[in-house]
């Protein structure tokens, strides 16, 4: 096939937005040694009901020495204010960059005291500014973390996923509050062979303090804590987590809850902690963890697509899932009955997710090929991975910034597609997943299908020319997202189709049954299950039950 059928979309205005982005998004980690092929990966889900799922990109330019940035606060559009520019910045894909560097965050908030409000840098700003400045995880972090030193820290506690092809950190930071310019953090480095996670709750806890080639830390970490009156102890005690952001019922439930329902999908030994994320009793969870098996990408697809399925906390069991099994609570996510707070389950896949991605670094490959971000818009469990390499030169038009947002519907939009097949789903939840999860595998069995001769594809132009490399996977990309897009345009049709007005339209391989006439079959009606009918003869009673008439006949209905 020519280049220029291959070529669905050319982007070269870039445009960046800025979407209100919500505070309840899922990481996780995983080393080198704990992956089934040996590449790193960090996952993220931005969660938020203000956000709107779209592919940023920026491409790697040479500045003038005079050059300056504005930054504008990710969540809110807000203009902080103005810093340096470097010198020179490199490409970044969404939320990886063009050297195999990768970064996720999550909010933990911590003590409100300690939001400078004058800060510049944000936490959204901070990860898109820092990918377009860092070769490796290490370098990130030193941005990172002399922007917030020199310009202020702007935003709460966040924990952040950053990694590239060797090495996968999680860092903590903090701002120090109103007249107290900067942050303190913690970095560590995640063990090889090991796995991580957070959620929303700050997770490093005492750290080492002499091991400075797998833990970084601010100067200040002690003594602010201390100035403060949130410590008084020796150093060696010092539990950061516990001294930002304290444990709550909230932060168990919530956040550790979801970093414990991946951490089991990979070893069942975790278990054992299921007590303690539900505030009842137990040994804290790890902040890393050994696999039982190697871990692959299709495997961390999959965690960011849980419900707490299999465990006492699986939404798909209780009263809030409704006849069909949907595991989906709708806001707010606590509630009062007579005066007494009750809540629902927070689970890692949610309908609320903008954006989510698996990115997968392989340092075995020339950079261009070797990063891969594996990325969906909207709730996970129903979206599709696309591979997204990180050596593309432009984005594909279905995920571009500006093709329509929250407020303004597009027809071109992944995000407004999968959007109108999820809220399909949730009115016949148990069904018609089963028709989503089909098409879901189908597209992602192909894509790894792909890979092979794609990245071998990718490799032998390499050697001839990396610019043939950059066209060939800018090429690739975009008709996979443009496949993607169509095929989940068919689906909404298909399943408006299939479950017209709660009916049942029976179909084989896609295709609907006709009489011999040529007209449809009957429509069946598949009701609820014996669960749900049994619920409602307990809450009705006699109430609904059919009865005779004096003198009605046996069938006469």
């Amino acid at each position: 096939m020519s280049k220029a059928k291959f070529l669905l979309s050319l982007v070269m205005g870039i445009v960046l937005l800025f979407p209100q982005h919500g505070r309840a998004c899922t990481n996780f980690l995983i080393t080198k040694g704990a992956s089934a092929d040996g590449s790193t990966m960090i996952s993220y889900s931005a969660d938020s009901h203000d956000l709107f799922g779209e592919l940023y990109y920026w491409p790697g330019q040479i500045w003038p020495d005079d050059a300056m940035l504005d930054v504008y606060e990710w969540d809110t559009g807000k203009y902080l204010g103005k810093i340096k520019q470097a010198k020179q910045t490199y490409t970044v894909i969404g939320n990886m960059n063009e050297h195999q560097v990768a970064i996720g965050e999550t909010t933990f908030t911590g003590r409100s005291e300690l939001v400078d409000t004058t800060g510049i840098i944000d936490y959204g700003s901070l990860i898109y500014i820092a990918l377009q400045r860092a070769k490796t995880a290490r370098e990130a972090i030193k941005v990172m973390t002399d922007l917030v030193a020199e310009y202020g820290y702007y935003s709460s506690g966040e924990s952040f996923s950053i990694a590239d092809k060797n090495e996968v950190w999680i860092m903590e930071m903090i701002g120090k509050g109103v007249g107290n310019k900067g942050a303190v953090w913690v970095a560590r480095k995640i063990p090889d062979g090991m796995v991580s996670g957070h959620a929303n709750q700050a997770r490093i806890t005492t750290f080492p303090l002499k091991d400075k080639e797998n833990c970084m830390y601010s100067d200040d970490v002690f003594s602010f804590a201390k100035k403060k009156g949130y410590f008084d102890g020796k150093k060696k005690d010092f539990n950061f987590a516990d001294t930002f952001a304290p444990l709550d019922y909230g932060a168990l439930r919530f956040c550790e809850a979801r970093v414990w329902s991946g951490f089991r999908l990979m070893n069942s030994e975790m278990d054992k902690y299921e007590g303690y994320v539900k505030g009842e009793e137990g040994e804290r969870l790890p902040l890393w963890i050994k696999p039982a098996k190697k871990v692959t990408y299709r495997d961390v697809q999959n965690i960011m697509r849980d419900h707490y399925e299999g465990t006492s906390m699986d939404m798909t069991k209780d009263a809030g899932a409704g006849a069909f099994a949907k595991p989906y609570r709708f806001r707010p996510l606590t509630w009062k009955v007579d005066d007494e707070e009750l809540f629902n389950e927070r689970a890692i896949a949610t309908q609320q997710t903008g954006f989510s991605f698996v990115a997968q670094m392989r340092s075995w490959m020339p950079d261009a090929i070797g990063g891969i971000l594996w990325f969906g818009v909207d709730d996970a469990a129903t979206s599709v991975y696309v591979p997204i390499y990180c050596g593309i030169n432009a984005i594909p038009n279905e995920f571009a910034v500006g093709n329509g947002n929250l407020l303004e519907y597009s027809s071109t939009s992944a995000f407004w597609i999968f959007n109108r097949v999820s809220n399909q789903a949730y009115s016949r939840y148990s069904y018609m997943i089963e028709d989503i999860k089909k098409a879901q595998r189908k597209l992602e069995d192909k894509f790894e299908d792909n890979m092979t001769i794609i990245d071998q594809l990718a490799l032998d132009l390499y050697k001839q020319d990396p610019q043939k490399v950059t066209d060939f996977l800018t090429a690739y990309s975009l008709l996979q997202s443009n496949i993607t897009l169509n095929t989940w345009k068919e689906l909404d049709e298909f399943l408006m189709v299939k479950y017209l007005d709660g009916n049942l339209h029976r179909e084989v391989d896609g295709k609907f049954l006709r009489n011999e006439h040529g007209n449809p079959l009957p429509a069946e009606f598949p009701g609820y299950s014996k669960e749900y009918y049994k619920k409602i003869v307990d809450e009705t009673g006699d109430r609904l039950k059919m009865k005779k008439l004096p003198g009605e006949k046996e069938g006469g209905h």
